[in-house]
C-alpha cells in the first residue's frame, strides 16, 4: 500500500508548495499548509511507515515538452530556483530532470536557448525526444556535445556507423547525499514519422525499437542497474501515456515513469490512472506536465530500506504564476535577438487545459489573420501545429513567434466542399482518440458543433460579407470549391489528413507563416486588443 498525499489548491501558488511531502516536524503528513497567505488542503491516507529511520526522501523537479518556448523557459527558471532555495528540516534528495522535447524545429538559434535553458536551470538527465531530432545532422553534431545534460534513450537501434548514437547513453546513475539513483530514457518509437528531418537519421543507422523491443530493452537496463547496486529507478519516457502505462505494467523494478510526447496533464496520482503495479506488484507513478512549458511538477516521494515507494505527492503548476527571470531573459534575448513591442493586448484568454481539443481564441484570431492577409474564402489549420499563448499587457515579436513554432509557410489551395468536411470530420475524432491526437482543425469562415463522440454538425460557411449558409455534412458537395489559406504541414497530408493532400496543386504560394500574418494583423490595429471565444467551434459539454 502506498501513501497518497494528494493536493487541492484552494488559492494561487506560495512559496510553501516546494516544501517537499508538506510534512511536520514529527515526520507526519500536515493536512493544511499555510504560507504568505495561500493555503493548499491535502487529503491524506493515514498510512503507517516501516522502517521509517530507514526512509529516503525524494524530491524530484520535473518538465517534458517545452517546444522551445523560451518565455516559458525563463519562468521555469524563476520555479526552479524556488525549488533550490528550500532547505528541509531532513535531508532530501533533489533531482531535475526532463522527459524530452525541449528543443524544436531545426532553427539553431531555438534550440541553443533549449540547451541553455536546462544548463541554468540544472537538467542532469533527459530523454531524447523527437524534437531533439529535429535538427540536421550538422546541427546536431555542433550543438549537442555542447549540452551538460545527459541524452538517455535506451530503445535506440543503431548501427556500427552511426556518429549521432555515441551522444546518447541508455541510463546513467545519479549520486545525491550518498544516494544512488538509476535514470533510464527512451526515445518514441515513431520518431522517424515525427521529424522533418528523418531521412538523415535513417541516414545515420540510427532507428527506434516498436514498444515490444521497447519493453524489453527498459527491463534490460533496469537489470544492469539492479546489478550495480541501484534500487530507486526512474525512466525518463519520450513514449507517451498509453505506452508508459504498458511499460508500467510489463517491466518490473521501474519506480517513477516521467512522461512525455502525449502532452497529458496528470495532477495528483490515482490509483489505476498514474499509480500502477508492476510485474512484481511494485507501485509505479506516471507524471507528466503538459506541453510547451505552460507547466512543470515536482513529485515528492519516500522510498523504504529495499526502494520501495510507501508515501507520494505530485504537484503541478502552472509556469505563469512565476516571474520571468531576468538573467535568463538576457542571455536567451542575446541568442536570439531583443523581441520588438508591436501592440497591445486588452483581453487575454485562459490557458487551455488541453491544446488539442479545447476552442483556442488565439487560433481564431490567427487564422483569421491568415484569412485576410490572402483573400482567401477559408482558413484551416489544426491544433498540433498552434502552440503559443499571450497575456494582457504589451505584445511583442518574441510572443508572436512562438504561437506557431515551426516556420511552416502558408499556401493558397482549392479545396472541395466535401474535402473540407472530411478534414473536420476526421481531426474532431480527436476527442475520442487515444491522446486525443492530432487534435480539432481551427478554422476562419467556418463554424462548427462537436459532439463527445467526436462527430460535427451545424457546419456553416460565413463569407467575407457576413452572409451564412449552411454546409450539409452528411452530403457535402463535390463541385463547390473554397479557396483556403492552409499551412504546407497540413497541405501535405501530414497528421493523417491524407484528403487535404494538395500541397502541389497551390494557387498562390507565400514566403511567410502564421506568426507573420498574426504580427502584421496587430501592428495595423491601433486600439487595444481583445482576443475571445466567439463560438465558432463548439464543443459538446
Amino acid at each position: 500500500m502506498i501513501n497518497l498525499i494528494n493536493q487541492n489548491l484552494t488559492n494561487s501558488l506560495g512559496r510553501g508548495y516546494y516544501n517537499p511531502y508538506l510534512m511536520g516536524d514529527n515526520g507526519t503528513p500536515v493536512t493544511s499548509f499555510k504560507n504568505s497567505d495561500k493555503v493548499f488542503a491535502y487529503n491524506v491516507d493515514a498510512l503507517k511507515v516501516k522502517n521509517q529511520s530507514r526512509t529516503t526522501r525524494t524530491s524530484i523537479f520535473y518538465i517534458n515538452d517545452f517546444h522551445g518556448k523560451a518565455i516559458n523557459m525563463e519562468r521555469t527558471i524563476t520555479a526552479s530556483n524556488e525549488f533550490d532555495r528550500y532547505t528541509p528540516t531532513e535531508q532530501i534528495d533533489k533531482l531535475k530532470l526532463s522527459s524530452g522535447d525541449i528543443m524544436l524545429g531545426q532553427d539553431v538559434a531555438t534550440n541553443r536557448v533549449a540547451i541553455s535553458f536546462m544548463k541554468i536551470a540544472g537538467i542532469t538527465a533527459s530523454a531524447v525526444g523527437n524534437h531533439e531530432c529535429d535538427m540536421k545532422s550538422a546541427d546536431f553534431f555542433n550543438e549537442v556535445p555542447n549540452m551538460p545534460t545527459k541524452l538517455l534513450a535506451c530503445n535506440v537501434k543503431a548501427g556500427m556507423t552511426s556518429k549521432i548514437a555515441k551522444y546518447i547513453q541508455k541510463s546513467c546513475i545519479q549520486d545525491v547525499n550518498g544516494t544512488k539513483y538509476g535514470i533510464i530514457g527512451t526515445i518514441p518509437s515513431d520518431l522517424i514519422s515525427r521529424i522533418k528531418y528523418g531521412k538523415v537519421f535513417q541516414d545515420q543507422d540510427i532507428q527506434p525499437a516498436d514498444i515490444n523491443e521497447t519493453i524489453s530493452a527498459v527491463q534490460a537496463e533496469v537489470n544492469k542497474l539492479k546489478s550495480q547496486g541501484v534500487n530507486k529507478i526512474i525512466l525518463l519516457s519520450h513514449s507517451g501515456y498509453g505506452y508508459d502505462k504498458k511499460i508500467a505494467q510489463n517491466t518490473e523494478g521501474i519506480d517513477v515513469i516521467l512522461g512525455g510526447h502525449s502532452h497529458n496533464l496528470i495532477k495528483g496520482i490515482t490509483n489505476g490512472e498514474n499509480l500502477l503495479y508492476s510485474k512484481s506488484g511494485e507501485p509505479v507513478i506516471i507524471t507528466q506536465a503538459g506541453r510547451d512549458g505552460k507547466y512543470f511538477g515536482i513529485l515528492n516521494l519516500e522510498f523504504d530500506k529495499d526502494g520501495i515507494i510507501t508515501k507520494a505527492q505530485n504537484n503541478v503548476a502552472t509556469t505563469r504564476e512565476f516571474s520571468r527571470n531576468a538573467i535568463a531573459r538576457y542571455l536567451f534575448e542575446k541568442i536570439k535577438g531583443k523581441p520588438e513591442v508591436i501592440g497591445k493586448i486588452r483581453t487575454a484568454p485562459p490557458i487551455l487545459k488541453n491544446d488539442l481539443i479545447e476552442p483556442n481564441p488565439l487560433a481564431y484570431y490567427g487564422l483569421d489573420s491568415m484569412r485576410e492577409i490572402t483573400g482567401a474564402d477559408i482558413a484551416l489549420v489544426g491544433a498540433s501545429n498552434l502552440r503559443g499563448c499571450v497575456e494582457k499587457g504589451d505584445i511583442d515579436t518574441g510572443v508572436i513567434e512562438e504561437i506557431s513554432p515551426f516556420k511552416n509557410k502558408i499556401i493558397k489551395v482549392n479545396y472541395t466542399e466535401k474535402e473540407i468536411v472530411e478534414a473536420l470530420k476526421f481531426s474532431a475524432k480527436s476527442l475520442t482518440n487515444r491522446n486525443n491526437k492530432p487534435g480539432i482543425m481551427y478554422t476562419s469562415g467556418l463554424t462548427y458543433l462537436i459532439h463527445k463522440d467526436g462527430t460535427i454538425s451545424d457546419l456553416k460557411y460565413i463569407d467575407k460579407n457576413g452572409n451564412v449558409s449552411s454546409i450539409d455534412v452528411n452530403n457535402p458537395r463535390e463541385e463547390k470549391l473554397y479557396s483556403t489559406a492552409i499551412n504546407d504541414y497540413y497541405s501535405s497530408g501530414n497528421d493523417g489528413l491524407d484528403m487535404l493532400n494538395k500541397y502541389f496543386e497551390a494557387t498562390e504560394r507565400y514566403k511567410w507563416d502564421i506568426n507573420y500574418a498574426i504580427e502584421q494583423k496587430i501592428r495595423n490595429t491601433k486600439e487595444p486588443i481583445d482576443i475571445v471565444d466567439d463560438g465558432r467551434i463548439k464543443i459538446e459539454k
